[in-house]
């Protein structure tokens, strides 16, 4: 599915897409919603559920002008 298609079918829910192409910005261009909810913790809780899957989460509604975000990534490398 498009990212266009996803954001008319999905409007003001957090998303969960399993995508299968990303554009130069690394943005999601088509995917697979894997699952949506206007609970963000839902998703989170979907998320850890999608190990070693290509995924992203998209909320897509109104962003306020005071949310910060703060994003946290840890891997582990085996030698």
């Amino acid at each position: 599915m498009r990212m266009e298609e996803i954001r008319k079918q999905y409007q003001d829910e957090w998303v969960l897409i399993e995508y299968s192409k990303l554009d130069d910005d690394l943005k999601v261009v088509e995917g697979q919603v894997i699952a949506h909810s206007p609970s963000k913790d839902e998703i989170y809780c979907e998320l850890l559920k999608m190990k070693g899957k290509d995924v992203a989460i998209e909320y897509l509604g109104e962003v306020p002008e005071d949310l910060a975000v703060m994003l946290q990534f840890n891997e582990t490398l085996s030698p």
